[in-house]
């Protein structure tokens, strides 16, 4: 038995859902217009307004356009499930669902931590700012991060895709590639997988957190150095970018701990439960824009 065997995958996270999918379709159809808009706005200003090309516009508009990628990604197929009562998914969009949202969520990360180097630049070495990060450096590091997570989302997805399964039913919103992985006739061929994901999760995972541990130690250094005027000014560039940072920090948080840990949320109630399992997607780009875009740049 292999993967082409099973034409879909069933997701059971729609299974609770009853008569309230109506009201779920109107809330979700909202968000989505509201994020796409916000985050297009802003992704179309600064490429046109020429005073905006500056270093840390140029990771806003990265920032945006990644959200906008990671909503196309979800919200469609989150309404098409939330009104159809039929709840399958082809394997081939079940796999591409997988490459993009864990695409999404690593550069949103990484995104975000190259960011908080951007801000420790500025604040710590203003003289070698505009030396260093250049709108053509900047660029060229947008571009590497991007196609970096590519390059790591497909040797994960190709493989997850190369297994053989025994089910084909996720208990989930969404495609989950932890998940998909759990199917698997044979343990010993998602080791393979087990073993590269997390090696390459902790890896970036504790390379992202040193940066910005170490750059937000270092401005906050810094800024008890420095006059209060200085200090406001750092606080009200940062605490933004923070906020923006803990907020997908906790969504994806939550979406680990639903997706490899069932004890915990068990006495959760269901819809709660659905709720959190797509926070990381929803609250993140309606965040982004509205918190993110008030940093004092």
């Amino acid at each position: 038995m292999n993967s082409s065997q099973y034409s879909s995958f069933i997701l059971t996270g729609y299974s609770n859902i009853g008569e309230l999918k109506y009201l779920y379709f109107i809330i979700i159809t909202m968000l989505y217009i509201s994020i796409l808009f916000s985050n297009t706005l802003f992704v179309v200003v600064i490429c046109l307004e020429r005073s905006l090309h500056k270093p840390m516009y140029l990771f806003l508009c990265s920032l945006f356009v990644n959200d906008l990628f990671g909503s196309i990604a979800l919200f469609p197929a989150l309404m098409t499930n939330l009104i159809s009562d039929d709840h399958s998914v082809s394997t081939v969009h079940c796999f591409l669902q997988i490459f993009c949202i864990y695409s999404y969520a690593n550069i949103e990360f990484v995104n975000v931590a190259v960011m908080s180097y951007d801000r420790y630049l500025a604040i710590c070495y203003p003289l070698q700012y505009t030396i260093l990060m250049t709108p053509k450096n900047v660029c060229v590091l947008v571009f590497l991060i991007w196609l970096c997570m590519f390059l790591h989302m497909f040797i994960n997805v190709s493989l997850t895709v190369r297994l053989e399964f025994c089910g084909n039913v996720i208990d989930k919103l969404f495609c989950d590639n932890y998940l998909v992985v759990k199917l698997a006739c044979s343990a010993s061929d998602a080791a393979v997988n087990n073993i590269y994901g997390l090696l390459s999760y902790y890896f970036i995972v504790a390379v992202l957190f040193f940066t910005i541990v170490f750059c937000y130690t270092a401005i906050l250094t810094i800024c008890l150095k420095s006059s209060i005027a200085t200090r406001k000014k750092a606080l009200s560039t940062c605490t933004p970018h923070l906020a923006s940072l803990l907020n997908f920090t906790f969504g994806c948080f939550l979406t680990v701990i639903q997706s490899r840990f069932d004890r915990p949320m068990n006495n959760v109630p269901i819809e709660v439960k659905t709720i959190l399992s797509v926070y990381f997607g929803i609250c993140q780009p309606l965040f982004n824009p509205y918190c993110v875009w008030s940093q004092d740049v």
